[in-house]
């Protein structure tokens, strides 16, 4: 079994193989990169989803907007909270290719579905 140490830079590393104190600008990027996909990937998804369309529709009839907006973000953050956890079990039990494979199956089946249900199968 290997130990483990917490470095400055609060990742861990296996003892004998710290790392210096500065973050590496690839990490930078990663982080950055990571972040703006994310970013980029979410705010594009919910442009014109019918949460979007909901959420305008209650704020016209509720006529508050900071009320909806705070109801609304919190909600979208929950769901990504719900979305990074089991994202993150699956990574612990599941390889990489094996979730890409899935993820790409079951898109597929929603594919046939949605297509499916469009052309009155």
């Amino acid at each position: 079994m290997k130990d483990f140490s917490v470095t400055s830079s609060t990742s861990i590393q296996p003892t004998g193989t710290e790392q210096p104190t500065k973050k590496t600008p690839q990490a930078k990027a990663s982080f950055w990169g990571v972040f703006l996909s994310t970013f980029v990937t979410i705010f594009l998804a919910e442009l014109g989803d019918k949460t979007q369309v909901a959420t305008l529709l209650i704020s016209a009839e509720s006529h508050k907007p900071l009320t909806v907006f705070v109801g609304a973000a919190l909600a979208l953050i929950s769901t990504s909270l719900v979305g990074v956890i089991v994202g993150q079990w699956l990574a612990r039990r599941i390889s990489p290719e094996t979730l890409d494979t899935l993820a790409g199956i079951l898109l597929l089946i929603i594919s046939v579905g949605l297509t499916a249900e469009v052309i009155g199968l």
